[in-house]
Order: structure tokens, then sequence, then C-alpha cells
């Protein structure tokens, strides 16, 4: 095989690699849809979730783990957006955040009414928020579920949660504890006692991770009872 025609198939196959994703199961979704506080819009590009009361001054724009449906974190964030709050789930490019290119102001665009916007991520999606965090994107904060920064992040000026899982088998209690000095002193740490690397969405098991002794129900009253403070107040 020639250099060219490797390098054909490596991208061909990375293409296919990336556009199996981790699908979104479909009882939390049908949640989410019957929920009456809240607005669901989906398409293949993004999720939208919006209160049913009325418009938001306040907005999430949370970034999905490698090859993550969208879909699948509705219903783990859906409590915040019953308190208020706009969540913006955008699908990366080729489904890995840290690919994409596009400014946080794409994702915002979605909802103008929103003038206050959070940046965050599960995972690998995480990772991206911080470097969206440190830039000049204006996020009023970072929200980390499962994920850490890749640098030193301990200077940001934005107020930051970190919320990690006991049973995590990939982003591991050692390695959040080890990347704490690179955020803020003032960081807010939040573990999820129990709780895995996926339930911080819907999308079944994942391979290398641990195993949950919370039950998905508990893992998402916790989510919104750490997040409704730290977006609201």
């Amino acid at each position: 095989m020639t250099v060219g025609a490797a390098v054909v198939a490596f991208v061909a196959g990375f293409l296919v690699y990336a556009h199996v994703t981790f699908a979104a199961e479909r009882e939390p979704v049908q949640a989410v849809a019957a929920d009456a506080a809240v607005d669901i819009a989906w398409t293949y590009d993004s999720v939208v979730l919006t209160p049913s009361t009325g418009t938001s001054s306040v907005g999430l724009v949370f970034l999905p783990g490698a090859k993550v449906d969208p879909l699948a974190y509705a219903s783990k964030l859906s409590g915040v957006v019953e308190a208020g709050v706009t969540v913006v789930i955008p699908r990366p490019l080729l489904n890995f955040a840290l690919f994409d290119p596009r400014p946080l102001s794409d994702f915002e665009a979605v909802e103008p009414s929103v003038s206050t916007w959070f940046v965050g991520g599960h995972s690998l999606g995480g990772v991206k928020a911080c470097q969206y965090a440190a830039g000049d994107s204006g996020a009023a904060g970072l929200v980390l579920f499962g994920s850490y920064c890749a640098g030193d992040e301990s200077g940001l000026s934005v107020p930051v949660l970190s919320i990690s899982a006991s049973n995590d088998g990939l982003s591991t209690p050692e390695k959040i504890d080890a990347s704490r000095s690179s955020l803020p002193a003032t960081t807010e740490f939040v573990v999820l006692d129990g709780a895995t690397h996926a339930q911080f969405g819907d999308y079944g098991l994942q391979p290398g991770d641990g195993t949950s002794t919370l039950p998905d129900a508990e893992v998402r009253a916790a989510l919104t009872a750490a997040l409704v403070p730290f977006l609201l107040d």
C-alpha cells in the first residue's frame, strides 16, 4: 500500500469511527419530552432545552463527551432547566469537542434572549470547555462533569464547579485529585458517591468505566442540586 493510500484508508477509518456514537437511551429522553416544565427542541446538530414558563436570562452551553450523542445529556440537565436555565448541547465536529474550531458564540446564538452564558462539558467535552473559559469567550463560569483541564488554568477569573464520580473508571478520583492544582483555589468540588463516568449522561455502559451503586434518578437530583445554585445565585 502506498503512503497516499494508507492516509486515505486511515482518514476513512477515522471518519467511520467518529460517527459511530454512544446513542441516547430512549426512556430518559421520553421523560424530558413529557416534562411540562421543559421545552425541548433537537436536530442532528444540537439539543436546546428551555424553561416552558418563559424566556431565560441564564444559559449553559454543554459539550458532550467524545462520541456521545448530545441527546444523552438532556435528562441529566433537565433539572436546571426546570429551575429557569436554558441549556444548549451542540454536536461537536466529528463528535469530538476538541476538534471543533467554532467559537462559543456560535452555540450561544441559538438563544439570543440569554444574556449570561456558562460553559461546561463532560469528559473530553470538559477539556474543550476549559479552553473556552480560558479564552476570550466571555463565559461567566465553567462546569466540569467527570473532567479536568488539559493545562494549568489556576488563574481563571470565573467561578468553576467540578463534579466527579467516585466509581468513575475513566476520569478516576485519582486523576481528579491530581488535577486540582490546575484549577482556581476557589473551585467548588462535588463528588457523587457511587456514580460512574457514563452516568453523567444516559447512553448505557462505557468500556473501562466502573460499576455504579447510585441510581440514575439520584445522580440527576445531585447534579441539579449542585448546578442550580452555581448557575443562578
